[in-house]
């Protein structure tokens, strides 16, 4: 049985990034041969102290986590990039190395993914056969996740309602997926415009990204798990899925160990950025738990629709985007319209005091100069040719290696 925590006590953060061929740029599906070289011998599992490195769905993405729940948040950006390290040290005579960002910009994917082959594959060969797993919503993203603790149904309740509000902010905070195959998609967040479809055969799986009003255990199982089951079970013929790993929507519910997971947020250029992005999002979901902007029964009240419809375009344009919904602007005690880029410097305003100072510059860089999408267009300057790809992205590559952010 797992140990229980109460809400804010302790925090799970998980990052993905892919590994790409130094000469080429092309992704290296070689995860297995890292986690070998590193092992001795191949297992899909590596406990290296306080953080954790694992395999994902496609052979080029490799996980950092969280050996556990953590108390600090402070310290993370540092044992994460010195990981990092340790991993490009391991990869540099195999002539690759570690790529940030939520999707690879010059990535084919139905000739460059290749599917993890070791432990558990036998889900991800079923997955495959569901919905095609090589294309950018599957074989092409990196995304953190956010592990919030909840005690009972009690505590459930406050942070899935403040979790439901704040989601369509998130593209406005870490967009990074802006380009794809060469070419620019339009899309600041392409990473979540795919994340609303990829899962399309089996819509109870995705629902509309905005989790429904459901505030207890019973009610989760009955709204969101059960018609999940029922969808998977003509496909999922050796009874191998399970629902708390089928459940895509932009937060889950992981009852098996009493935590939220929020999966909207794009992977940034470094530890240093990803762990402020963390921070901020954390600090501002306390402000609707503790009741300081809105009460409980307002934060219930809203529906999946109208909160997806403000994360709609903010998806495309992210800090860009101006909200016009002034009941849900109300919610952060601001009454006209502004831009999301605005939203989130008020809230910063209004939790800078608790956030340690080793991530005021951070988080203020992506307040003033852009989400990275923002500060990567910048950068490519409408010279979308793969050798201009390629030198912004190495940058990209250099940030993560030093865990400095990316300044076009």
């Amino acid at each position: 049985m797992n140990k229980k925590y109460h809400l804010f006590e302790v925090y799970g953060i998980e990052l993905e990034y892919m590994l790409i061929h130094t000469d080429n740029f092309k992704v290296a599906p070689i995860v297995d041969a890292l986690l070998t070289k590193k092992n001795g011998s191949l297992t899909a599992d590596i406990n290296n102290g306080e953080i954790a490195w694992s395999n994902e769905l496609v052979a080029h993405v490799v996980e950092l986590k969280t050996n556990g729940p953590t108390k600090n948040l402070n310290r993370l950006s540092k044992l994460f990039h010195t990981n990092i390290k340790e991993i490009n040290a391991l990869l540099k005579p195999l002539n690759t190395q570690l790529l940030a960002t939520a999707a690879h910009p010059l990535m084919n994917p139905v000739t460059d993914t290749v599917l993890w082959k070791h432990s558990y594959s036998e889900v991800y060969e079923l997955y495959n056969r569901i919905f095609n797993c090589k294309g950018h919503g599957w074989s092409n993203v990196q995304s953190t996740h956010i592990n919030l603790p909840f005690y009972d149904d009690d505590e459930f309740e406050k942070l899935h309602a403040a979790v439901r509000i704040v989601l369509p902010l998130i593209p406005g905070l870490c967009a990074s997926s802006p380009i794809l195959e060469g070419k620019s998609t339009g899309f600041k967040d392409t990473r979540l415009e795919y994340y609303k479809t990829n899962q399309k055969e089996i819509p109870e799986m995705t629902g509309l990204v905005i989790p429904e009003r459901v505030f207890s255990k019973l009610e989760y199982y009955s709204i969101i798990f059960e018609p999940i089951n029922k969808a998977i079970k003509p496909r999922d013929t050796h009874n191998i899925l399970d629902h708390h790993f089928l459940n895509s929507r932009g937060a889950i519910a992981r009852f098996d160990r009493n935590a939220i997971e929020i999966r909207l947020v794009d992977i940034q250029e470094c530890p240093k950025a990803d762990i402020a992005i963390c921070v901020l999002l954390i600090e501002t979901l306390k402000l609707f738990v503790h009741k300081k902007l809105a009460t409980l029964e307002v934060q219930k009240s809203w529906v999946k629709e109208d909160l997806f419809q403000i994360l709609n375009p903010i998806i495309k344009d992210a800090e860009m985007h101006t909200v016009t919904n002034v009941a849900y602007l109300e919610l952060f005690q601001l009454n006209t319209p502004t831009t999301v880029q605005n939203i989130w410097k008020h809230l910063y305003q209004l939790v800078k005091p608790n956030i340690h100072k080793s991530h005021h510059s951070a988080i203020e860089t992506i307040l003033n100069e852009g989400t990275l999408a923002t500060r990567l267009l910048r950068a490519i300057a409408d010279d979308f040719s793969e050798k201009n790809i390629k030198a912004v992205y190495s940058k990209i590559a250099k940030c993560l290696q030093e865990n400095k952010l990316f300044k076009p």
